[in-house]
């Protein structure tokens, strides 16, 4: 009687192909979902589609954006959204609320709160000039952006830009997809090569 009990117990082959099929739709929805959750509310998968950032990133290059920033600072890769542009705008922060920032672009030298800015990531120094007047106080709040490719970004010197609301951030940059590798944004604001 125990081995009938056994047989009963144990799913026949029908049986237990459907019952596996069942729980692998299960956890692939459930991954599905979870992937969705985290690109929405967490990650966002954005794409370069200017200039203005060469030569640290490149157009066409896609980018992992991480949702929830608050507080960025001097160096960081953002992406702004903004109403008078369809596309978000990728730039990097040069100085957040309170901090002043000075540009004398005949010698292409970036200033915040008196001290020249190091910018190694650069494509060249700042030359152009737009209708945004300097010195200028960041207000609090806001944060002041750049492109790397100075000379070829429509960024914060421009009223049509001007100082950034947080607010107006859809985040902060973390990865870089390559074809065939990920290159980690490091923390010295530079995109890996690779």
């Amino acid at each position: 009687m125990e081995k009938a009990e056994k047989k009963e117990a144990a799913p026949k082959g029908r049986d237990a192909l459907v019952k596996n099929l069942y729980e692998a739709v299960g956890v692939l929805s459930s991954a599905i979902v979870i992937v969705m959750v985290c690109f929405t509310f967490v990650f966002r998968l954005v794409g370069v589609l200017q200039r203005s950032m060469q030569p640290t990133l490149y157009e066409g290059q896609s980018l992992i954006v991480g949702a929830m920033i608050r507080n960025p600072k001097y160096g960081d890769i953002v992406i702004v959204t903004d109403p008078t542009h369809a596309n978000p705008l990728v730039k990097r922060v040069i100085a957040v609320g309170g901090q002043e920032i000075d540009i004398d672009f005949e010698e292409g030298e970036v200033y915040v709160d008196g001290k020249k800015l190091d910018e190694p990531y650069i494509a060249e120094k700042t030359q152009r000039q737009f209708d945004v007047e300097f010195p200028l106080t960041v207000p609090e709040g806001s944060i002041f952006v750049m492109g790397d490719n100075r000379n070829d970004s429509l960024d914060s010197r421009s009223a049509d830009i001007g100082c950034v609301r947080i607010q107006c951030l859809l985040g902060k940059v973390y990865f870089r997809l390559a074809p065939g590798a990920w290159n980690v944004y490091e923390k010295t604001g530079s995109i890996q090569n690779g």
